[in-house]
């Protein structure tokens, strides 16, 4: 999963409005972002990767591109 299909991911199952370039930027930053949408995301993150992710490791992630990280590591 490229970076691209991570964004489009987050765009279609959380219906917030972030294109690649907001990848880089702190939640906080991010409109509409909240904690629960990082919970929704880890697990859709394990259903699109067949795989689990670690949960200290999500919460410990900043930005879009830092779980982005996390869903590619093998």
């Amino acid at each position: 999963m490229n970076i691209d299909d991570f964004v489009a991911l987050v765009r279609d199952e959380l219906g917030l409005p972030v294109t690649a370039a907001d990848a880089g930027r702190s939640f906080d930053e991010l409109p509409g972002w909240d904690s629960v949408h990082l919970l929704w995301l880890l697990t859709t993150l394990e259903r699109e990767t067949g795989r689990p992710l670690s949960l200290p490791d999500v919460l410990e992630a900043g930005s879009l591109a830092q779980l982005h990280a996390l869903a590619v590591a093998a």
